[in-house]
């Protein structure tokens, strides 16, 4: 079976966010990832990385033991990248698309891997213009791990459709509220995962996909929420990207408080029945064309109830779970985005405010929301 390290840690949290370079007179996206790197401090180098695209920074934390050491961590590490950009004739803005940018405009990371993935998906590759927020869980056993994997699965649509923050692309409204989804979803190996129910499957069917040649390794499945055995953490991928941090916060909270509870069934010995893919992603597809205004198969009920509604109950569940890991407070931000819109809401009504056409001017409030304040 695969070697893994999930023998370490337990409920630490890790963030990785994907982050826009932008040039201060358009406000489209620049090429600036290698005017950006040489000057990121020693200390902070693993920490800040390229992506595919020359326009696209990712920043991460190291593993944290709590949601709020995680936030300030990470709002440091946007503090950083914001004054190196500035300094660099740059600015830095955080959606899940920028709303005006060509993917034909764009220039690729001279990179083994990126050359390699655009040699090999050439049109699907170059299209990827999309920006995404992860979190990483510390989960101490691999058994343990497939099953808080498999638990969060049957939440990743109710998780996306929080996080919508795409309705914009390539200049136009898409009437979708995360139009992020429907670009990578043309990639293999992405979307929702299989549920693999033991480590024992999971090493086996990652290791036949290695032997037969499809892959090289377990990290080119990109699938929304996956073992990721070398750091020892589950991974959730399903994220748009937050333009506040306090909203990446409390995606932070919201994923500890799952697998924290999914854990602990885990160790009372509770069954885990598996969820039809078909049914996870039809909520997927639902959540993201409506977000949070539509509607999502409630997989108990075998109806569909309001997203709102099934987040509130999933809110309800893992209040304790919250409590004991110590983010109640990043958890409630949840309840605000119920309360006040998502993030593409947020940016709908903004240009439709301002005659539905000012999209450089989206990108300016962005910006301006991005850049934590001074701590």
């Amino acid at each position: 079976m695969l070697d893994h390290n999930f023998n370490h840690s337990r409920f630490t949290v890790g963030i990785e966010e994907e982050l826009m370079l932008l040039d201060p007179e358009t406000l489209d996206l620049t090429d600036g990832i290698e005017s950006i790197l040489p000057d990121v401090p020693p200390d902070r180098a693993e920490y800040v990385k390229p992506e595919l695209f020359q326009s696209v920074l990712e920043v991460a934390t190291s593993p944290c033991t709590t949601v709020t050491e995680a936030a300030e961590e990470l709002g440091a590490m946007r503090r950083l990248v914001c004054d190196i950009a500035a300094s660099n004739g740059m600015l830095v803005g955080a959606a899940g698309t920028h709303p005006f940018a060509l993917c034909d405009d764009q220039s690729i990371v001279e990179r083994e891997r990126y050359v390699d993935l655009m040699a090999d998906l050439g049109f699907i590759a170059s299209r990827e213009l999309i920006f995404g927020t992860h979190v990483h869980v510390g989960i101490d056993d691999p058994e343990r791990a497939i099953y808080v994997a498999d638990g969060i699965r049957r939440h990743l649509p109710l998780l996306l459709a929080l996080s919508s923050n795409s309705p914009y692309w390539e200049g136009r409204r898409t009437n979708l509220h995360s139009s992020r989804t429907p670009v990578f979803r043309a990639f293999p190996r992405v979307g929702i995962p299989p549920h693999y129910g033991s480590w024992e499957i999971y090493s086996a069917r990652i290791e036949q996909m290695v032997r037969s040649g499809a892959i090289d390794d377990y990290t080119y499945l990109w699938w929304d929420v996956r073992p990721h055995p070398r750091l020892g953490t589950v991974e959730v991928r399903i994220f748009d990207q937050a333009t506040r941090l306090e909203d990446t916060a409390a995606y932070a909270a919201l994923t500890v408080s799952l697998a924290h509870r999914y854990a602990m069934l885990f160790d009372a010995g509770e069954p885990l029945v598996e969820q039809l893919w078909e049914l996870v992603d039809d909520n997927k597809v639902r959540a993201c064309i409506r977000g949070m205004e539509g509607e999502l198969v409630d997989f108990r009920l075998e109806r569909h109830v309001p997203a709102v509604e099934m987040a509130e109950r999933l809110l309800r569940e893992i209040a304790p779970s919250a409590a004991e890991l110590g983010c109640t407070a990043e958890l409630g931000r949840v309840h605000e985005i119920l309360a006040t819109g998502t993030g593409s809401r947020r940016q709908i009504d903004w240009v439709e405010s301002r005659g539905g056409e000012d999209l450089r001017g989206l990108v300016e409030a962005v910006v301006a929301l991005t850049a934590p304040e001074p701590a």
